[in-house]
């Protein structure tokens, strides 16, 4: 296993760089719980996330602007 390749040449882009992240890299990303983002995710209007099939993708600045004004999730 090759440990010392860094993130962005093993997977591509890394998430900072992206603008939509999948709801586990979002979870790592954002250091929140991969069911809460699904919640918010499931009950977004459009807003936060694209759906592709059964799978959502997060919007990362629209969730960034969302987080800087919410106080609590």
């Amino acid at each position: 296993m090759i440990t010392d390749i860094p993130y962005e040449s093993k997977k591509g882009l890394r998430p900072a760089d992206k603008y939509l992240l999948t709801v586990k890299e979002a979870s790592e990303y954002f250091n929140i719980g991969v069911k809460k983002i699904r919640l918010i995710a499931e009950n977004d209007d459009g807003k936060l996330c694209v759906r592709n099939g059964g799978k959502f993708l997060i919007r990362r600045t629209a969730f960034e602007q969302f987080l800087e004004k919410t106080t609590a999730i």
